[in-house]
């Protein structure tokens, strides 16, 4: 079945797709662009949220044309200490981000509620048979684990919670890992989204995908009763992301590849190795391909492959890191290696959030008394770590 003609057709309605519909609108509002999502809300169920320092020149401004909620400065907790530090944060739920996108692209520039069913270098197939045919198709679909990569998993579970009274919560807690860790390094992560509401969410470092909601919800109950943070539930979320440690870069690539087809978002590799953050690199391939909108198809999947290989060489610290994470550390004891970083300096810190350590950064994290064996951490970097494989497979 015919259907309509675009320049750029985007599948996959999530912050990457978004973003880059977002972006190449407000820079070039005369190429004419599709944003496509199987889900009837873009987004999905969602919050991302960042500090100030991990965006590039011009994503701030991208950011300021959704609904945030921004505090100036967080807290981390450990066992052993605590500490407030200054950095702006921000974050921003999926609500806010479908009803941003929808105000501010133009009319007739989303489907959402349609499956695709298949897509290549010349446009998009949907559920049905629409055809739609486009110079260029960027693939913004979520990660796949193809068995090429390894490492770890991150889980959580949260809750939008409003309490019956002021929780007393000025600024986010980003980690209290001051909790029983339960065979992984464990965090509960609090966002005071209003002087009544919060975000409470809790994250587990661990070797499998599994996310057990029985489990994790009783333990936000317990974590809220003991914290005076119950109240009605506003809203739910839940997760499994790649924590990658090394793996064939290469291999992955291809066997998601399809020719003449740009890949963005974690399914094209533009990701934080260890903390799994996303949003600025969305925002960065966002600019990027705004950028470059005249190219061809074929030439736009070169560039954000090549961007995606550069990514991947330059983040080869953080694999590193959380190779000795998963494979040196007790699941048990991990909150160490956390617990050591967040006592240095705080731009170190924000450089390492935004992937982009120095020289200086990077001996600064290894030098000193290590928070696992040494020789167990020689031991992780000289092997190869599991291989990263989803639910089911």
């Amino acid at each position: 079945m015919s259907g309509r003609r675009v320049e750029i057709a985007i599948v996959g309605g999530g912050l990457a797709g978004g973003l880059l519909a977002l972006a190449l609108h407000r820079v070039r509002p005369d190429v004419a662009t599709l944003l496509i999502e199987r889900d009837a809300v873009l987004g999905g169920n969602h919050r991302w949220s960042w500090f100030a320092s991990d965006l590039p020149p011009g994503g701030g401004e991208l950011l300021g044309r959704f609904r945030t909620t921004a505090w100036d400065g967080y807290e981390v907790r450990f066992p052993a200490y605590r500490r407030r530090l200054g950095s702006t944060y921000a974050s921003l739920a999926s609500t806010d981000f479908d009803a941003g996108l929808r105000r501010e692209l133009p009319a007739g520039s989303i489907i959402a509620g349609r499956a695709v069913a298949a897509l290549d270098g010349g446009g998009v197939t949907l559920d049905g048979g629409e055809r739609i045919s486009a110079r260029a198709v960027i693939d913004c679909r979520g990660f796949a684990a193809e068995g090429a990569l390894t490492g770890g998993w991150q889980v959580f579970l949260g809750r939008h919670l409003r309490t019956p009274r002021p929780h007393g919560i000025a600024r986010p807690v980003i980690m209290d890992a001051a909790v029983a860790q339960h065979g992984g390094y464990r965090f509960v992560y609090l966002l005071p989204l209003g002087a009544d509401e919060i975000f409470v969410e809790d994250t587990y470092y661990q070797d499998r995908p599994t996310l057990d909601r029985g489990t994790l919800s009783g333990r936000i109950d317990r974590y809220c009763t003991r914290h005076g943070l119950e109240g009605d539930i506003l809203g739910r979320e839940a997760g499994v992301l790649p924590v990658v440690t090394g793996g064939d870069f290469a291999r992955w690539q291809r066997a998601g590849a399809i020719e003449g087809v740009a890949r963005a978002g974690a399914g094209g590799g533009f990701f934080h190795p260890l903390t799994s953050y996303t949003l600025p690199f969305a925002v960065e391939t966002a600019l990027a391909v705004a950028a470059e909108a005249d190219l061809p198809g074929d030439q736009l999947a070169a560039l954000l492959a090549t961007r995606a290989r550069q990514a991947w060489r330059r983040t080869r610290f953080y694999r590193r890191l959380g190779a000795m994470l998963f494979g040196a550390a007790a699941p048990e004891t991990r909150y160490r290696v956390f617990e050591r970083f967040y006592r240095l300096d705080e731009g170190l810190i924000e450089r390492f959030y935004a992937a982009r350590s120095t020289a200086r950064d990077k001996a600064r994290v290894l030098v000193g008394k290590p928070p696992v064996p040494v020789l167990r951490a020689l031991g992780a970097l000289a092997r190869a770590g599991p291989p990263l494989q989803g639910p089911g497979q």
